[in-house]
């Protein structure tokens, strides 16, 4: 037989080809947990959205939003004086924002620079109440000193239980906040009282070589050679030091870290350390150059303002002078609508807006579209 009939005669076997019907949809949407960093306009956007929201409610309350806005900006860009309480306000929000970023650096969440700020404004006044007769070029340098250094111990109160406890930085960093809050209200309500301060509830003001100069007739003071200092420093260590690397290293990824030899538990002690220290300095700023005095509610919350500051920022050096020159201007600007009708918390709910809006941009730019093809 031929190949042929051969091949006709072996009995041939059809199977149907099964086809699948069903639908499926062509992209998908999946969250990226290596997505850290949002694009530039990511964060514009959040501060557009967060204006225009907060201008919902001003409009709401019978203002102009275009108008509210403008006189926020002429009361803290439009002026000399304007500018320069802008930059006194910017001084310890730069100071407690740096700080913030030290911490951010290897992903401790430090929410107690408010406290390190308090810690630091009352050891700088301790110097003047038991030390009253030292020198400028004496009582400044110790009252810096000071503050940093109980800055950075209120800081190893939250480093501490985390290295050795595992206890959440989150819940010992706020917490510590109003221990310091009713520590401060213990001093000027108690022992630190001045006696000739017609009840009023705060130290004895500082004599003049206990408070920092200040530039001609403005209350811009030295605490701003201190900010740019530490700004420069940070940005040094960040970018051209192996401490700053093994920071950087970290914060990427942690168990590469350690499999590298780096000790963790070391970092997060010093880190959180400096951001103490950067904090309390900024207190003794503000109660040496601007107040003059430790008293009740010395802080309108420059430690959790400095938490916004460095997120906008992205712990970036040269953008944390922008937001915190920002937000010294939203409190500026906070007192200057204040004679139109509308309280000075203002700025608060701005910042408070500028703050959600960034964080939902940050998850937002997480979620990657791929594709089911």
């Amino acid at each position: 037989m031929s190949e042929q009939q051969t091949a006709g005669a072996l009995p041939v076997e059809n199977k149907a080809v099964k086809r699948e019907t069903s639908f499926r949809m062509p992209y998908r949407f999946e969250i990226d947990p290596t997505g850290r960093d949002s694009p530039w306009w990511v964060t514009l956007a959040a501060i557009i959205l967060a204006l225009i929201a907060c201008g919902i409610f001003i409009s709401l309350n019978g203002m102009n939003p275009i108008a509210v806005y403008g006189k926020m900006l002429k009361g803290a860009f439009g002026s000399t004086f304007g500018l320069t309480e802008t930059l006194v306000k910017a001084i310890p929000l730069l100071l407690c924002g740096i700080g913030v970023s030290f911490a951010y650096r290897i992903s401790v969440w430090n929410i107690g620079a408010e406290g390190q700020f308090l810690a630091g404004a009352m050891a700088a006044t301790a110097i003047t109440v038991y030390f009253p007769h030292l020198p400028m070029y004496v009582s400044i340098p110790v009252m810096l000193v000071a503050s940093m250094a109980a800055g950075g111990v209120w800081g190893l109160l939250t480093a501490i239980p985390k290295t050795y406890f595992q206890v959440n930085e989150l819940i010992t960093s706020l917490m510590l906040n109003y221990v310091a809050l009713l520590a401060l209200n213990y001093a000027v309500f108690g022992p630190w009282k001045d006696p000739k301060g017609f009840n009023f509830p705060g130290s004895p003001m500082f004599t003049a070589a206990q408070s920092l100069p200040t530039w001609g007739t403005s209350r811009l003071h030295l605490g701003i050679i201190f900010a740019v200092a530490a700004l420069l420093l940070y940005a040094f260590v960040i970018r051209y030091t192996r401490y700053g690397y093994e920071l950087r290293l970290i914060g990427a990824n942690a168990e590469a870290a350690r499999n590298a030899g780096i000790r963790i538990s070391k970092h997060v002690l010093i880190v959180m350390m400096i951001s103490g220290a950067l904090a309390g300095l900024a207190g003794m700023s503000e109660v040496s150059g601007v107040a003059h005095r430790l008293m009740y509610g010395i802080s309108p919350g420059y430690g959790y303002t400095a938490i916004i500051v460095a997120w906008l920022a992205k712990l970036n050096p040269l953008s944390l002078v922008v937001s915190s020159v920002l937000f010294g201007g939203l409190i500026v600007g906070g007192y200057s609508v204040q004679t139109i009708g509308l309280p000075s918390s203002t700025s608060s709910m701005i910042q408070g807006a500028i703050l959600f809006f960034l964080i939902a941009g940050g998850m937002a730019g997480k979620f990657r579209i791929r594709s089911n093809r």
